[in-house]
């Protein structure tokens, strides 16, 4: 027998084995069966109608699958199905190892969160450890790794409730190498944080991010930045932003994100795209003309938003970055400085395009409304506004913040009232933006139920489809879910999922379009979202008839440079 001969006859016992076993599977009974259901797909197409069948976590076959053999079925009569939400900025990286089944997430349907905005799990050292204990200790866990590998492998051993991809942040890595202080990096320290860069896309990180606006981070020249995320570039990976400046500068920050997208060859994602301050109301068309042009150009930036008028983070981002330099210890030692203080005060009272001065952007502290403490004598303060607890203690609004800082070492975030909703609503309906939750995920229960969030945390995706789809008509039910879905798996190079399509994986959510809706508002921001009747994950319900299951059937998803 020749060689030819003998290498098509093993061609051909490979295919027929692979044809044997395709059959097979084809009639073995599906898991689940989801009947009935206005089919929305994700890619922006109309709904159509159609049976999904699935098995063993994947959607094996859509079509009319009524004689089909199944394990069970989901009679989806009335509801929509569709793609499960996919969250570009949800943070839960320390809150799933609170609370691994994430209820505020998979109540709105949320299947996959991407999480790192600028810090990041990992990579960790002993002094980042020392320095962030408040954070650890409020959440009671112990930083038990150090590096995305170590990280990734706690929570698959854990088991988590939504699939979870991380970005490695700028800032984690400028940290690990060079502290807190306001210092550039050597030749040599830049090289460090390089292959810090590259160690976590080897790891599965799906590229790097920045948080320009919160110390270290502002520390960092715009050619650092190029420089890191030109390492992420080489393994396939994306560069998202919370940019330098959201208010009287923002233009100016679209242009350093689009410059870092062009000179280091990777894909540019703005997060949490606004435009912050009364002086800037109305200026979103702005906004989205610089974004145009740079598409125009060849750039590849896109944004995500989570469409409310108040943003969330911590309060001492009040703070001039200046007086951050060396950490939170020597922060609280300039607060209480009689002449730093001051000095800090005119700061703030200072209009500045040179920083994003939050309190020169907003209408008075009446603004800003105090959200999560760690400080247990602080508890009573959480979902009082600034002007009522300066009020309490008798003393002035700025003086109240930068004592709740000394108080609270720091940790305390605050909600933020500083846009306005007509540039909210313009910055949703761009086609190029998708959604964010920006709050990690939590639960009404437990320690992390004693925490006052945004109402973002709990209502981000319903809220939408109730105010922007069904009562307001600013978007079509099918442009939202592709907001949600498919744009997102585009964008994070999510193949096999965003889509429902035969191959990919089952995450998928039934729910009826005329009743989904959010309940947390800011006064009451505990409160899960209803009309999700089920939600998959990886084919697994997490979400039965409304009711949680408990299950973890989560995955790490891994970037594109990760080596196993």
């Amino acid at each position: 027998m020749t060689a030819t001969r003998r290498l098509t006859l093993a061609l051909l016992l490979i295919v027929s084995t692979f044809a044997f076993a395709a059959d097979r599977a084809a009639d073995s009974p599906f898991d689940l069966v989801i009947t009935n259901g206005h089919i929305v797909d994700g890619t922006g197409s109309p709904w159509y109608s159609g049976d999904i069948g699935i098995r063993d976590g994947r959607i094996a076959a859509i079509g009319n699958l009524s004689t089909a053999a199944r394990k069970r079925t989901v009679d989806a009569k009335g509801k929509v199905v569709a793609p499960g939400f996919i969250d570009m900025l949800g943070q839960s990286e320390t809150t799933i190892l609170v609370d691994p089944r994430l209820p505020s997430k998979i109540y709105q349907g949320i299947t996959t969160e991407i999480t790192g905005e600028g810090g990041s799990a990992a990579p960790l050292n002993d002094a980042i450890i020392a320095n962030d204990r408040p954070g650890y200790e409020h959440y009671k866990i112990n930083p038990d790794w150090r590096t995305f590998r170590q990280y990734f492998s706690r929570l698959e051993k854990q088991g988590v409730g939504i699939n979870l991809a991380s970005y490695v942040g700028a800032t984690q890595v400028r940290r690990m190498v060079l502290g807190d202080a306001d210092v550039q990096p050597t030749p040599e320290q830049l090289e460090k944080m390089k292959a810090l860069v590259r160690d976590a896309m080897r790891d599965g990180a799906v590229g790097v991010s920045t948080s320009l606006m919160y110390a270290p981070a502002p520390y960092a020249k715009t050619e650092e930045i190029i420089a890191l995320a030109s390492e992420a570039s080489k393994f396939g990976g994306i560069y998202a932003t919370h940019m330098r400046n959201e208010s009287d500068s923002v233009l100016e920050s679209i242009d350093e994100a689009v410059r870092i997208g062009r000179e280091a060859h990777i894909p540019v994602e703005i997060w949490h795209f606004k435009v912050a301050g009364k002086a800037n109301f109305g200026r979103m068309p702005e906004l989205v003309a610089r974004v145009n042009k740079a598409r125009a150009e060849g750039v590849d930036v896109e944004a995500d938003t989570y469409a409310y008028t108040a943003w969330f983070n911590s309060m001492s981002a009040f703070v001039p970055a200046w007086a951050h330099d060396g950490g939170d210890a020597k922060l609280i030692e300039r607060l209480k400085d009689p002449a730093t203080r001051a000095r800090i005060r005119k700061d703030m009272e200072t209009p500045s395009k040179d920083w994003d001065n939050e309190w020169d952007e907003i209408s008075g502290p009446q603004d800003v409304m105090i959200s999560v403490v760690q400080n247990p004598a602080l508890k009573k303060f959480q979902g009082k506004r600034l002007t009522e607890v300066a009020k309490i203690l008798n003393k002035d609004a700025m003086d109240t913040l930068f004592d709740l800082l000394i108080e609270d070492k720091a940790f305390t975030d605050c909600a933020v009232f500083g846009m306005s909703e007509p540039d909210v609503a313009l910055a949703l309906q761009q086609p190029w933006v998708s959604v964010d939750n920006d709050s990690s995920g939590t639960s009404p229960d437990g320690i992390l139920g004693e925490e006052h969030p945004h109402p973002r945390a709990y209502g981000t995706f319903p809220r939408i489809l109730r105010k922007y789809v069904r009562e307001e008509k600013k978007l079509t039910l099918e442009e939202a879910i592709r907001k949600f879905s498919a744009l997102p798996a585009q964008r994070m190079r999510l193949t096999d999922r965003g889509v429902l399509k035969q191959g990919m994986w089952a995450d998928v959510v039934v729910f009826d379009p005329e009743t989904v809706r959010d309940l947390a508002t800011f006064d009451d921001p505990n409160r899960l979202s209803e009309g999700m009747e089920y939600v998959l994950i990886n084919g697994v319900p997490v979400i039965e008839n409304g009711k949680m299951t408990g299950a973890l059937p989560g995955k790490v998803l891994r970037g594109a440079g990760y080596t196993p």
